[in-house]
């Protein structure tokens, strides 16, 4: 199927054999971190491989046999990197759900793998896990030791304290399956992707080489370990490098954690690169802020002050990914002394495909250049097509979906259309998807003009839709600042959309502006797990307000 030009190192090394050799060489270094009730508790190499082993051990004892499917459901800590090596060292296929995920998520990635142990750690809420589990009592269940992991038909301690060490060895292949992970489903029921060892060793060995990981970095994980970025970049890199690695205990205490682990490398999202934003610009307001930055003395200082409030003085590579960060925002943190590497790739890739990196500034708003053993295409209708030794295998149970995903040269269609500029470099204009026709019979791509309002404005998210509507509506969360002035409000955002209409073709214009009221959130259903906006769900939702919108009214604020 992956017709190309690499060949498969044989002498790859897996995580699981990585976690193994540390063990050996390093027994007593700490790999793992994790704060409980604002206590350290430490992990080292040879703490982490017994452990591995030992729930290796229990999960034999339970009946469960190689290649059984063991999902995992919990937020980031030091047992969700215990578990996922020991389901590996056990020749399990893991499937790893999202914290967040409701009930239905739960239920359909849980049948539709065919789990038969569901592991269930960390949760803000284990309401939607207790209600699968109660339905579904023949999988065994087995929870982690936090005082948020519902009751299960075992305890994750227990099992490791009463079981030696396992002895056996699997030998996994480049093709064997090693895990299916859902997709974020942006546009419906959540697609398995069959990821195997080869794969996932081969991405996460390709970022370890070119970033060049060094003897004293530190990685600090937080972004849901079920997604397949934090899984390669953070778990991946982790092992295969011999990186010490902390957790955050909740979100409350997480500056504070990053701040005790002082991370060199720190991977995130737009959403909280913007939220960190908003907490500086909060505590210093801009104009203050672009003052204090011009004076050559006190400029040094206060860009110290900013990057060590956040816990991120020693990092020498910051990332982004996931979802399409404004240029703007990456070019304010450039001014404050932080460069932020922007990265693309999707699960289907394991995480890995562009990054920006040897970050260059002059290729802000790009998502970098194709990275070691990346080669990158633009088909005929500007999708961009990507093609490497690290693509899934398909996606598990839809042949349809699979066949459809590759062309007859191994190319992976990605959904998403962009360009590559002369020195090779990526920008993502959106999904093939997301292009919406009005009721004029027009089409409109929503993301380069999403990109260009956010170049001029500060909000914290918005989502143009336009499908079936005469013309294309904005529906916009404002950033509440202190002393919000809603007139003042009101007029910077006519004066954003009146720039902004002038530079679009008379069918693409923005007709009308909607102040959202309530904030979007996984919980109610607007955003993915990992935070992308679900644009079908606010087509639905707000279609009846677009094509009834009030005529010669430009901003209407939701009620």
């Amino acid at each position: 199927m992956n017709s190309v030009n690499q060949s498969v190192p044989s002498s790859l090394p897996f995580p699981h054999e990585m976690i193994l050799k540390w063990a050996q060489e390093r027994p007593n270094d700490v790999y793992l971190t994790q704060p409980i009730q604002r206590k350290i508790k430490s992990f080292t190499f040879l703490e982490v491989a017994e452990q591995a082993l030992s729930l290796v051990s229990a999960l034999r004892d339970l009946g469960l046999q190689p290649k059984d499917k063991v999902a995992l459901l919990s937020k980031n800590c030091a047992e969700w990197f215990i578990c996922d090596l020991a389901l590996m060292l056990g020749d399990y296929i893991s499937v790893p759900i999202f914290p967040t995920a409701g009930s239905d998520t739960i239920e359909h990635c849980l049948v539709h793998s065919e789990s038969k142990a569901i592991i269930v750690g960390k949760l803000d809420d284990d309401k939607a896990a207790l209600e699968v589990l109660n339905q579904y009592p023949s999988v065994i269940s087995i929870a982690l030791p936090y005082d948020s992991a519902p009751d299960c038909h075992h305890q994750y301690q227990t099992l490791v304290e009463n079981h030696s060490p396992s002895t056996e060895r699997p030998q996994h292949h480049h093709d064997t399956l090693m895990s299916i992970v859902y997709t974020s489903g942006t546009s419906g029921l959540p697609k398995g992707a069959m990821l195997t060892y080869g794969g996932f060793a081969w991405s996460a060995s390709k970022i370890v080489e070119h970033i060049g990981l060094q003897k004293n970095d530190r990685l600090f994980s937080y972004l849901p370990l079920a997604h397949i970025t934090e899984r390669v970049y953070v778990l991946g890199t982790s092992v295969l490098g011999g990186v010490p690695t902390s957790f955050a205990e909740s979100l409350d205490t997480f500056i504070d954690d990053v701040k005790a682990h002082k991370p060199t490398l720190f991977v995130s999202v737009p959403r909280l690169w913007t939220l960190f934003q908003q907490r500086i610009l909060d505590k210093m307001p801009q104009r203050k802020l672009n003052i204090l930055l011009a004076i050559p003395f006190i400029n040094t200082i206060v860009k110290k002050k900013i990057v060590s409030g956040l816990g991120l003085e020693q990092a020498r590579v910051l990332g982004c990914g996931s979802a399409p960060i404004s240029p703007s925002l990456l070019q304010w943190y450039r001014n404050v002394g932080m460069n932020i590497t922007e990265a693309w790739g999707m699960t289907e890739t394991f995480a890995y495909s562009t990054l920006n990196y040897p970050f260059r500034a002059d290729k802000i708003g790009t998502v970098g250049a194709a990275g070691p053993g990346i080669e990158l295409n633009i088909a005929d209708d500007h999708e961009i097509m990507v093609r490497s030794v690290g693509l899934f295998a398909g996606y598990y149970k839809n042949d349809e979906a699979t066949q459809e995903s590759f062309n007859e040269d191994g190319w992976l269609h990605t959904g998403d259309i962009g360009s590559i500029d002369e020195d090779g470099y990526l920008s993502i204009e959106g999904r093939k998807k997301d292009t919406f026709k009005t009721a004029k019979g027009k089409f409109v791509s929503p993301v380069p003009i999403e990109k260009k309002i956010f170049e001029f404005s500060r909000v914290e998210m918005m989502c143009l839709i336009g499908l079936g509507l005469p013309a294309p509506i904005l529906l916009v969360i404002p950033h509440q600042f202190k002393h919000f002035d809603r007139a003042r409000y009101e007029r910077k955002t006519a004066k954003i959309i009146h720039q902004i209409n002038q530079e679009l073709e008379s069918h693409e214009k923005i007709k009308g502006v909607l102040m959202i009221k309530e904030p979007w959130s996984i919980e109610n259903g607007v955003l993915t797990p990992t935070l992308k906006i679900k644009r079908h769900v606010l087509e639905k939702q707000y279609h009846e307000v677009g094509a009834n919108w009030p005529k010669d009214q430009l901003i209407v604020w939701e009620e």
